[in-house]
């Protein structure tokens, strides 16, 4: 079974990012490249920096193998 991690805060977001980027031994620019952002976009985003775009967010996050779901409380 996949390893579950609570996604809470930007941080939660970028630090899945980056843990699974280094799982797959990519570098920062290689893995920019391919998602069409710049280095500093993807930096920012791994460090947690609120304000990053969903849309790429979620593009490179998948790009590095992560899924997402939501969970409603109940």
């Amino acid at each position: 079974m996949a390893e579950r991690t609570p996604i809470d805060t930007p941080a939660d977001l970028g630090r899945a990012i980056r843990n699974a980027r280094k799982k797959q031994k990519l570098t920062l620019v290689l893995c920019a490249a391919a998602n069409g952002v710049s280095v500093r976009f993807l930096s920012e985003l791994e460090r947690g920096k609120p304000g990053a775009s969903v849309g790429a967010a979620l593009r490179i996050a998948r790009s590095v193998g992560l899924r997402f779901s939501v969970e409603e409380p109940g």
